[in-house]
Formats: C-alpha cells, structure tokens, sequence
C-alpha cells in the first residue's frame, strides 16, 4: 500500500504562485505514473498534470506555461509548481499513483485564488 500526502496549498491572490507537495511512503516513479488531479464542486475530478517514469510529463491545456510538475526520487516526493494564478484553479488538488493494479489517492488540498 502506499499513502500520498498532499500540503503546500492555501489561499493566494491572482497572478500569485504556489507550489504543491505529494510525499509518498515509499518509492513510486518506476512503479506508477504519478500525477496532480482537481475538483470543484459538480465538476468531474480532471488531470492537471502527469509525470511517467520520473521523467516524462504532460499537462492540461488550460494549465500549460504556467504549471510544473517534478519528482524527487530520493525524497519520493512530487511537485507542482503553480505559477500565475487564476481564480478558474480554485479546487481541491489531489495526488495520483496509479498502474494497472493499483490506484492510489492522496486526500487533497486546498487551493483557492481569490483577490
């Protein structure tokens, strides 16, 4: 089993910057693809941003250029950095590590852009 615990999130300004911690119990980046999801209030849970065998990664259109995901084996952490704001990435941003046999959740933090 593995737990996800998700912290960096908080209250920010628009145009403001966040950064956003997964730390893991034990190693996933050669086991599980790992990735940032978010959900509002009756919205689906949609992905933000992936990273595959530690290296590879993609994200959403409406977050690209200004969103970052990375990993640190070592730490078994992941990150993202969320960089110029908006009030359209309020929600509940959760940690994913999953593959064919498993599906882990982290159980979210939040993040709220309001002026």
């Amino acid at each position: 089993q593995v737990q996800l615990v998700e912290s960096g999130g908080g209250l920010v300004q628009p145009g403001g910057s966040l950064r956003l911690s997964c730390a893991a119990s034990r190693s996933i980046f050669n086991i599980y693809a790992v990735g940032w999801y978010r959900q509002t209030p009756g919205k689906e849970r949609e992905l933000v941003a992936r990273i595959i065998s530690g290296a590879a990664t993609n994200y959403a259109d409406s977050v690209k250029g200004r969103f970052t995901i990375s990993g640190d084996s070592a730490k078994n952490t992941v990150y993202l950095q969320m960089n110029s704001l908006m009030p359209e990435d309020t929600a509940v941003y959760y940690c994913n590590a999953r593959n064919v046999f498993r599906n882990y959740w982290g159980q979210g933090t939040q993040v709220t852009v309001s002026s």
